[in-house]
């Protein structure tokens, strides 16, 4: 008698949990979500009609570089010296013309003009 009432005992604890664990599961809500994938078109940029501006004072200095993208950016960076690594930062001037503020830059030092621009 007494292994039945442990047997008992046990299927009653079992279930109880088991209705707990139910009721709470059954009162969970989850909001709509979205998830997704897909592909855009990645291309590249032509940069023309670059213009160098030497300083007017010491013009074995560059104080800013232009170009035109040819086609909408909202970021805009530029790397003059491949050694040093350091990015210039550009801003728009009209249409898809950017200007970049090299202040101080010696021109002797400048072996590229890499441009860096990205369309968000």
């Amino acid at each position: 008698m007494f292994k039945t009432l442990k047997v008992m005992f046990a299927l009653f604890a079992v279930l109880a949990i088991s209705v707990a664990a139910y009721a709470f599961a059954a009162s969970n809500t989850v909001p709509a979500t979205k998830a997704g994938d897909g592909t855009g078109v990645v291309s590249g940029y032509t940069v023309t009609s670059v213009v160098y501006t030497l300083n007017a004072t010491t013009p074995t200095t560059l104080d800013q570089v232009s170009f035109d993208l040819g086609a909408a950016a909202t970021q805009v960076k530029v790397q003059l010296v491949a050694t040093t690594g350091t990015w210039y930062t550009c801003t728009l001037d009209t249409g898809t013309v950017w200007e970049c503020d090299t202040t101080g830059l010696t021109v002797s030092t400048i072996d590229q003009l890499r441009v860096v621009a990205a369309s968000n």
